[in-house]
């Protein structure tokens, strides 16, 4: 049986980190980022990023099916944290969290995951057999290294002067 308990992966990002965290609170982007979320949208009247807004994912991993999940917002501090709390049957509950701490004219962003209550074994049944990942801890490392890679170039790509028009 698989163990996850935390990992992080941290990138500087050419960009203030006021603007790093827009992109990254912005849940609704997070599909562009993520190569495991596949659709994300506010619900429950929420309209963006505060403490104890929900959103709604729908992930997928592998040639696994695709599963929806409902995630709180548990920290909203623009250019400092964002951060959530998913709890699933069988999945247990984590904290991911994206914290931003200025780095000369960028920001170092780091990205992290905490297992509060850890997966269930018949679900790592289905993540090993089902969706064929045997290692989790290197899938999400990656994952995350992906999604930070991702962030950067929109937001460098945002930042970079308009050299076409004139």
């Amino acid at each position: 049986m698989q163990v996850l308990d935390h990992d992080e992966v941290s990138l500087r990002i050419a960009a203030a980190p006021g603007d790093v965290y827009d992109l990254v609170a912005d849940v609704t982007r997070t599909p562009e980022f993520s190569p495991e979320v596949l659709r994300c949208k506010w619900i429950g009247g929420a309209e963006g990023p505060a403490v104890g807004a929900r959103f709604k994912a729908v992930n997928r991993v592998s040639r696994g099916p695709a599963w929806s999940n409902k995630p709180v917002v548990i920290a909203a501090e623009r250019g400092r944290e964002f951060a959530f709390s998913r709890t699933e049957p069988l999945g247990g509950t984590m904290v991911w969290r994206y914290t931003f701490a200025p780095d000369g004219t960028g920001t170092l962003v780091t990205e992290s995951y905490d297992v509060i209550d850890p997966v269930k074994r018949p679900m790592w049944f289905m993540i090993d057999r089902v969706c064929g990942r045997r290692d989790r801890r290197t899938d999400l490392r990656e994952g995350m290294a992906q999604t930070l890679d991702r962030l950067r170039a929109a937001l460098e790509a945002q930042m970079a002067p308009d050299t076409n028009s004139a």
